[in-house]
């Protein structure tokens, strides 16, 4: 097993062969553009729970929009994360649910989330050095 160190020489290394052209028109960028975004994470994390109905995802990310939600939403759609389903009740019913592709954003998503968590502190209080010192 690689030590942390080892590891991260390998994803640098894997990352700067991947980006020797244009780094504008690299796949890995154009989905960690909507990936990466706050709205798409706390969704994708929101459904990794299990299916949710638009409302329910509304009030569970209560700083949302309705339009950045249903944005969000078909963006993920677009992607294979989340699927919709659309029941025929009066009035319909949707609900959203991780696709299998989705689910194997979780515990990626879930290191980045303890990464955050675990150095929120140093963050936090380089953040208030630097507008200190701005």
């Amino acid at each position: 097993m690689l030590s942390p160190q080892d590891q991260a020489a390998q994803f640098v290394d894997n990352w700067v062969q991947s980006a020797s052209g244009s780094l504008a028109a690299c796949p890995v960028r154009q989905v960690l553009d909507k990936v990466g975004e706050k709205w798409s994470v706390l969704l994708v994390m929101t459904l990794a729970s299990g299916p949710r109905r638009f409302n329910k995802l509304r009030r569970e990310v209560p700083d949302i929009s309705q339009k950045m939600l249903t944005q969000t939403l078909r963006d993920l759609q677009r992607m294979g994360l989340v699927a919709r389903q659309v029941f025929d009740t009066n009035p319909p019913a949707v609900e959203y649910r991780l696709t299998p592709l989705g689910q194997s954003m979780i515990v990626p998503l879930g290191l980045l989330i303890r990464w955050a968590g675990d150095h929120y502190g140093e963050i936090d209080a380089a953040r208030l050095a630097f507008d200190r010192g701005a």
